[in-house]
């Protein structure tokens, strides 16, 4: 599991285009959120799900091997039992790095990708680790300006009585 910082800002700055293999097209699904996120953050990002033909409006792959164009990073939304054939279709298709989300920790499927050189990382959010290292923590109002814990001066007490006027 990769928990060096330098080793995550550089799988981060240099993987632009990401393959999201299980993008779900429903709104609430933690891979929508992120595959939103990473395309508003610059990033090409590729859905590859049997299930849809489109995710967020554009194709959605069957799998890695549909793809013609080359992938930096997988990142999988699946359980971990299913990600050794993930990773080897990584290696097959080139990809630089196995990300393997949030409670997704297949070891053999991480010790294969390494072994063919990919960077790897595991039980991690791409999200997150991205907003942590260069600075876009905004989720529920964190470092947005939003929330403060200094009242505006209309809401300031003088002598006991809030100062409405102000």
């Amino acid at each position: 599991m990769t928990d060096d910082i330098p080793t995550l800002r550089r799988i981060l700055r240099d993987c632009r285009t990401i393959a999201v293999v299980g993008l779900s097209a429903e709104w609430h699904r933690p891979s929508n959120f992120v595959a939103k996120y990473l395309r508003q953050h610059g990033y090409r990002v590729i859905a590859v799900n049997p299930r849809y033909t489109e995710v967020l409006g554009e194709r959605c792959y069957q799998s890695l091997a549909d793809i013609a164009e080359p992938v930096d990073m997988v990142d999988v939304f699946r359980r971990s039992e299913d990600v050794l054939p993930i990773a080897l279709q990584a290696i097959a298709i080139g990809a630089k790095c196995l990300w393997q989300q949030i409670g997704v920790m297949n070891r053999e499927a991480d010790a294969r990708a390494r072994s063919a050189g990919l960077d790897c990382v595991m039980d991690r959010c791409a999200k997150i680790e991205h907003a942590r290292l260069f600075g876009g923590l905004h989720w529920v109002g964190v470092n947005t300006g939003v929330i403060s814990a200094k009242r505006p001066v209309e809401f300031q007490h003088h002598h006991g009585r809030p100062n409405l006027q102000a």
